[in-house]
């Protein structure tokens, strides 16, 4: 038992921001669980593992062809919002201000850590511009040093192409990401972007 319980709470561990003691209380409410929500999270992670895949064309992830945001016609396809992870369009999603479209860049340059512009969705970016239609392309990377670099690389790469690139104002604290921030500071941050 001791085996598959230590290998449970190293599996909730290496979750991010899950820490040793909070891995253990979930897995022992796991193994307490008498109303099935044990079977249910197994399913659940099993299916969403299955099923979701990234949008072609945004790298979100979805079920259908496209995510429901690039298959929106109502959405304002002319303009993008460059974000780290798809956590970050859940997040923007959620405060319900921003009705543009997104590409989810797939994280943030980081020489540190060998993530270069070819490991990201850079290319991708610069093909939707540069097939036309977009006229705004919002940098909204996390306020960090390697957000920041990530702005100004894609500032770089964009504007050749003839589009309005702007950045995100700085209603988020530095250091801290999206998905932490709540509406207020994130319509804020809209409205204060600026060129890049």
């Amino acid at each position: 038992m001791k085996r598959s319980l230590e290998r449970l709470i190293d599996a909730f561990v290496g979750l991010p921001g899950i820490g040793r003691k909070t891995a253990q209380r979930i897995a022992l409410y796991v193994l307490r669980d008498r109303d099935g929500v044990a079977r249910e999270l197994a399913q659940a992670v099993t299916e969403a593992h299955e099923r979701l895949h990234p949008c072609p064309r945004c790298f979100s992830l979805t079920e259908d062809e496209l995510c429901e945001v690039c298959a929106d016609k109502g959405r304002d396809h002319s303009l993008v919002c460059a974000v780290e992870e798809t956590g970050d369009v859940l997040t923007l999603e959620q405060s319900g201000r921003y009705r543009g479209c997104y590409h989810v860049l797939g994280g943030v340059l980081s020489p540190i850590d060998n993530v270069g512009p070819e490991d990201l969705h850079v290319a991708a970016l610069v093909e939707r511009v540069r097939a036309g239609g977009i006229t705004e392309v919002i940098v909204a990377t996390n306020p960090t040093t390697e957000g920041e670099a990530t702005a100004v690389y894609l500032a770089r790469q964009l504007q050749p192409l003839d589009v309005r690139v702007t950045r995100i104002a700085r209603g988020l604290p530095v250091g801290s990401d999206l998905e932490l921030a709540d509406s207020e500071t994130l319509s804020r941050a809209f409205e204060g972007r600026r060129e890049v």
